[in-house]
């Protein structure tokens, strides 16, 4: 039996490597295991904002990769409702499709996990 693996994204884009090194964790992990979860909570949400302008302060721009979920078939994308209201950001700003759980919901998929990385 496969293990279901979460990815938990709680860091902004930029600033820091977490960001893209959890992007680039999940591509690979994709190509192994087909119970892979990402998951997006609190600042992890601005990682999903359109139009990002990395090059700006001199960060590459990762949000293309972002779009390759689906070519990975990375199925399993969910961002906190409650982060994206507490941020004022509303779904239609977000660069890929993912789907809205409330707090509670974000527990009990992520107590479903066999194993959590969360950067």
């Amino acid at each position: 039996m496969e293990k279901k693996i979460g990815i938990v994204n709680r860091q902004a884009p930029h600033g820091r490597s977490d960001a893209r090194e959890a992007l680039d964790l999940t591509l690979a992990l994709s190509a192994y295991n087909e119970s892979l979860s990402v998951f997006f909570i609190g600042d992890g949400v601005y990682q999903l904002l359109k139009k990002h302008q990395a090059s700006r302060i001199l960060q590459k721009d990762f949000q293309p990769m972002l779009k390759m979920f689906e070519l990975y078939d990375i199925e399993q994308v969910y961002i906190c409702a409650n982060s994206l209201a507490q941020r004022n950001i509303s779904v239609e700003q977000l660069v890929i499709k993912t789907e809205l759980l409330s707090t509670e919901e974000i527990k009990q998929y992520l107590a479903e996990q066999d194993q959590l990385m969360s950067f």
